[in-house]
């Protein structure tokens, strides 16, 4: 029987926990993504130590980084329309639509949606 991994997308701010050592237990197993705004975010993330720098850039070479498809512009758009996200969260919300995935996060916002599947980070 083939098993298909579970799909998780990672937002910014569960990027940032996971990197910063303040998730309180491990990541569950599964396939990792990460939209493509995130990487954005985290690059341009103000006060970076240069530490911190190298050690998101070495992140981001071992994940699947999702671009912009014309399936998430979609969903971002109709994420936008009928529920107000910010562009940004809209588009992170639609990486995890395309995909099938759970999006990891600790953003209030996006785990109130309903027609995403997401899960918080339990946090030290």
């Amino acid at each position: 029987m083939d098993v298909t991994p579970a799909r998780f997308l990672l937002d910014t701010n569960a990027v940032l926990y996971l990197l910063g050592g303040r998730t309180a237990q491990a990541l569950p197993d599964g396939a990792y993504f990460l939209s493509v705004i995130s990487e954005l975010e985290l690059l341009a993330y103000p006060a970076l130590t240069p530490r911190e720098d190298a050690q998101i850039h070495a992140f981001l070479q071992d994940i699947t980084i999702v671009e912009l498809t014309n399936a998430v512009k979609s969903h971002a758009i109709e994420l936008r329309k009928h529920h107000g996200l910010k562009l940004p969260d809209a588009i992170i919300a639609a990486t995890a639509i395309t995909l099938q995935a759970t999006v990891l996060t600790n953003d209030q916002r996006l785990l109130s949606l309903s027609t995403i599947a997401t899960q918080s980070l339990a946090l030290k």
